[in-house]
């Protein structure tokens, strides 16, 4: 299993937001802090669920934040964002989402990879908990193994640049 890079200043943990907007602009900001992705990035995750609605709640209580392939990618890359409460985004059977995964990929392919490569991960039935329940970068990364990690501390959601 191959995930896109998750270096710890793209983990966010405990965030406070007040709507699902404000959840996935954290994982689009991680992204965009990583390197991975410029800022427009987040703002075209956000137009994927104003035009599709909210597929991208996969699982109860996690949510796959994405955009199609573009020009505002710099290199594929994973964040993970973890809410002090959870938030609906209007999903009939997921909601509450308290776990949102940002992944920005530069090809279709690679897309179609990574959301295997993550199915397999989720397929643990106490993986959402147990990221949910993080309360360190390390936390993450035994859950998301392959991603491999960086050494800097996890951002606190009060640190986070909105």
């Amino acid at each position: 299993m191959t995930l896109p890079p998750l270096p710890d200043d793209a983990i966010v943990l405990r965030a406070e937001v007040a709507d699902w907007r404000a959840a996935v602009r954290e994982a689009g900001h991680a992204l965009a802090r990583s390197g991975a992705t410029v800022p427009g990035y987040t703002d075209r995750m956000i137009e994927v669920l104003d035009e599709f609605g909210a597929y991208i709640v996969i699982a109860p209580g996690l949510a796959l934040a994405h955009a199609r392939p573009g020009p505002d990618v710099r290199r594929s890359g994973l964040s993970v964002v973890t809410l002090a409460e959870p938030v609906a985004f209007g999903h009939p059977h997921n909601d509450p989402v308290r776990v949102v995964l940002g992944l920005a990929v530069s090809t279709a392919e690679e897309h179609v990879g990574s959301v295997a490569d993550l199915a397999n991960v989720f397929n643990e039935r106490d993986a959402i908990e147990r990221l949910a329940r993080a309360s360190t970068s390390a936390e993450v990364h035994a859950v998301l193994p392959a991603s491999g990690g960086e050494t800097r501390p996890a951002t606190d959601a009060a640190e986070t640049p909105s």
